[in-house]
């Protein structure tokens, strides 16, 4: 594959304004109104998927004392397992996405998982559970990368951060909505409606997505034509990794990950053990810390990454360093402080500052590709970053309390915490750090 610019053809004029004298249709992207329509579709779209994926978090303790599970178990059903089928399922839907209807892969994508969601309430044993943690796996495989690439062709370069990471925002969302909703449900009906409540309400939501959306031409954006021919998965793949820049951004992606998917995974579980709350309060508290929290650093950091990078393209790469770094010694203390109340409020800053990295990574990203390699690319790194951290994380850390039990106890967990939550922001904060070394030379060079 060639990494110099070719020639652009001649394309319309991206529609970032209105003509004075021309109707426009309701469903048309040269409408500001609708281009804010479809962000926000696919934003309620992405908040879904994390309801879904993230509703087994709050459910874990109960789960476990019904079914008797270890921690070694949930570990595996809310991180390798799901993550296992996640990832390897995305390549192959993304390469489907690069030359076929997004929208309607999308709201396939959603369907499957949300049955699967509502499924996970039925199981009697472990072995069902997990299947249907399989199951919501593949379905969410096919939400992100295809829902990425038609946001690079809604939104110029200059104001692709901002609108990746308002996509983004549905993580937050989604944590909030899943905590609150999964927390006070299982109070008052138990654990398995918790799953019929969350799970089924997606389908209409597909049903929406399927006809109010309207494919975007691809390249749109930017004024040029795409080609015709999708490079293929393994050329894909190939050029991505022949790009340092690619390389330490997949892999400062994933260390974050892990820190945010293995904290998040076991956060709730560490405050029932260590400091004696119920389901539904810290279902509550983590709604608003965690997903609220999050959607403002989720925002923030796609904002100042444009603004900054605007000037230079390090800064897409610097601003999750540099926040990192700041959020890590916050983020143990958490684990530290003897009193609930205090250490949840703590946990506030260290969570806006953890996810300013998702838009600036993902435009990043997008920046050294072509048009017709924006949902490939998408799903490479979501493979890195899910097998990372989704995978890993959640596993690892319950691999480790479990060993640390007959030693500490019940404060197995508080330690299993706090060891990982100091080496993976430092990891990732290096990786991002030498990203920032070479994306100005590989956006220079990146095809069209």
């Amino acid at each position: 594959m060639s990494t110099s610019r070719p020639s652009r053809e001649a394309a319309p004029a991206p529609p970032t304004e209105n003509p004075p004298s021309q109707d426009i249709p309701l469903l048309d992207y040269r409408r500001t109104g609708y281009r804010s329509y479809v962000l926000a579709l696919l934003t309620v779209v992405y908040a879904f998927n994390f309801i879904d994926r993230q509703i087994l978090v709050i459910l874990q303790e109960p789960i476990k004392a019904e079914l008797g599970l270890s921690d070694t178990q949930l570990g595996l059903l809310t991180g390798f397992a799901f993550a296992a089928f996640y990832v390897v399922c995305g390549i192959p839907i993304a390469k489907w996405a690069e030359h076929s209807t997004r929208r309607s892969i999308i709201a396939l994508a959603i369907t499957i998982w949300s049955s699967m969601t509502a499924i996970s309430g039925l199981v009697q044993n472990y072995t069902q559970l997990l299947l249907a943690r399989i199951g919501v796996g593949v379905g969410e495989s096919g939400g992100s990368p295809p829902a990425h690439s038609m946001l690079s062709d809604i939104y110029p370069p200059e104001k692709r951060a901002t609108a990746l990471s308002i996509y983004s925002t549905g993580v937050n969302i989604g944590v909030l909505i899943g905590f609150l909703l999964g927390g006070w449900i299982n109070e008052f009906f138990g654990w398995r409606m918790a799953f019929f409540v969350v799970g089924l309400p997606g389908i209409l939501v597909a049903i929406m997505l399927r006809f109010t959306v309207i494919e975007p031409a691809r390249g749109m954006s930017q004024n040029i034509t795409a080609d015709s021919d999708a490079p293929g998965i393994g050329q894909t793949i190939k050029f991505l990794f022949s790009r340092l820049t690619f390389v330490h951004l997949a892999l400062a992606c994933g260390l974050q990950a892990f820190t945010g998917y293995g904290t998040g995974t076991w956060t709730p579980s560490f405050f029932i053990r260590s400091h004696e709350m119920s389901v539904g309060e810290i279902g509550t508290w983590m709604a608003f810390v965690q997903g609220g929290s999050g959607i403002v650093g989720t925002i923030i950091g796609g904002y100042v990454a444009d603004r900054l990078g605007a000037m230079d393209k390090r800064w897409y790469c610097l601003v999750p360093c540099i926040a990192g770094l700041i959020a890590m010694p916050m983020m143990v203390s958490v684990y530290i402080i003897p009193h609930a109340e205090a250490a949840l409020l703590m946990k506030i800053p260290p969570t806006v500052l953890y996810y300013t990295y998702i838009g600036a990574s993902l435009a990043a990203a997008h920046a050294l590709v072509g048009v017709r390699m924006r949902a490939l690319t998408s799903a490479i790194l979501m493979f890195v970053l899910n097998l990372i951290g989704m995978g890993l994380g959640p596993l690892a850390i319950g691999m480790l309390s479990d060993a640390l039990e007959p030693h500490f106890g019940i404060e197995s967990l508080r330690y299993s915490l706090i060891i990982f939550g100091v080496t993976a922001p430092l990891w990732a904060a290096f990786h991002f750090w030498k990203a920032g070394h070479t994306i100005n030379q590989d956006v220079d060079n990146a095809p069209v």
